[in-house]
């Protein structure tokens, strides 16, 4: 049960959904513009690969130290300086286009992304019962997701010749600074920050874990190398940018559905039911001969992967303290970071065999679906309540 505080009375969030949306928009414009940019700054395209590995390696670290800069400085002190971290990365590398200098940075703007999630998945999750945090953070996925999808459309708006598209992502990072620098009440109280000890780890929901792991294993591919599978596929590789739209559309689109479900059936039952439908949606890309059928069946595939960490992470926190929170989010956030670094490594094993990525990702959601199910048949068997995982 939820110990219910005046901190979580005073939490609100506009602050911090208001800076993630345009946060997102610049991170998923930057994105797209470091690989498509790199020979303007004459940096070798074999760095491509290399700039994206380490930032998802600076997002593994940061997400172990985040915890200590929040308790000294709050939500909203950390919430300015991480943006402002990323935000500084940018400018480092418009003034030094180096290879060193680049890879070093996105280290560092990885480290500051994961201090950026941590602060507002744990800011949204004080809150008082599972129903509103399930609410609140189908709203920041939401706000995540779509966030990213506009700042995939701004490579056809700014382009991606000059500093000129870098100066749009830094203005559009200011922009997401100006939302805690000018509402400065509402953000919860960090300074009674407890860290979780290895005994309540233990204790910690397993599928819970385990989902937090496959999104990233799932969502790591799906960034990285659906793309250049579908340009592969030349029968839609004209409709590329489409497609990963549709992928990105389904993430947004399931998180209502997503809220509203984990409040009313065991969370573990529910991940397993999003895997169901994530294996029928590859069994669809892998038979469709039609961009109508190939964009459904991906939007399938996005909703059913980017529904799992949202459940998961409100399953990990149903039965912690508010002072826990910021603990147990940046573990969480560990398990998706160490999912996103050996997905890509992992699906690239499949690359011998015919569909190969589809193929990856299909053995990730069936085998997911068959853990949750067994999980969830011995919650029921234990008597313990459904919604309890």
């Amino acid at each position: 049960m939820t110990i219910i505080t005046h901190d979580n009375v005073e939490n609100n969030i506009v602050t911090p959904v208001v800076g993630l949306t345009f946060f997102a928009v610049a991170s998923g414009f930057l994105m797209s513009l470091i690989p498509l940019s790199v020979t303007h700054f004459d940096i070798d395209l074999s760095l491509i690969p290399w700039l994206a590995s380490v930032f998802y390696f600076g997002l593994l670290v940061g997400a172990t130290c985040i915890q200590r800069v929040i308790k000294r400085l709050g939500h909203r002190r950390s919430f300015i300086s991480f943006l402002t971290l990323v935000a500084l990365t940018v400018v480092v590398m418009i003034l030094v286009p180096h290879q060193v200098t680049w890879l070093v940075a996105r280290f560092v703007a990885g480290m500051a992304v994961a201090g950026v999630f941590v602060v507002v998945e744990s800011w949204l999750l004080m809150a008082n019962c599972s129903k509103q945090r399930a609410k609140r953070l189908g709203l920041y996925m939401a706000a995540l997701y779509g966030g990213s999808a506009v700042g995939q459309l701004a490579i056809s708006v700014f382009g991606t010749d000059g500093i000129q598209p870098y100066l749009c992502v830094l203005l559009l990072l200011f922009m997401a600074t100006l939302a805690p620098i000018l509402i400065r009440s509402g953000q919860p109280h960090s300074h009674d920050q407890q860290s979780i000890s290895r005994k309540e780890i233990r204790h910690i929901n397993r599928p819970a874990i385990i989902g937090c792991m496959v999104s990233g294993l799932l969502l790591g591919p799906i960034y990285g190398l659906m793309p250049s599978y579908l340009t592969h596929i030349s029968v839609f590789a004209e409709h590329t940018g489409l497609l990963m739209a549709s992928i990105i559309m389904g993430g947004m689109l399931v998180q209502p559905i997503a809220s509203a479900m984990s409040t009313r059936m065991s969370k573990s039952l529910l991940m397993a039911i999003f895997c169901m439908l994530g294996c029928l949606a590859v069994m669809g890309v892998l038979e469709s001969s039609t961009l109508v059928m190939m964009g459904f069946s991906l939007l399938l595939l996005g909703a059913s992967s980017f529904a799992l960490y949202p459940i998961a992470i409100t399953l990990a926190c149903d039965h912690l303290p508010t002072e826990k929170m910021v603990s147990a989010t940046e573990m969480m956030l560990l398990c998706y970071s160490v999912g996103s670094v050996l997905g890509p490594l992992l699906a690239t094993t499949f690359t011998e065999v015919g569909n190969g990525l589809i193929m990856y990702l299909g053995v990730c959601l069936i085998t997911t679906c068959i853990y949750m199910l067994m999980k969830s048949a011995e919650t029921i068997s234990s008597g313990q309540k459904p919604i309890a995982g």
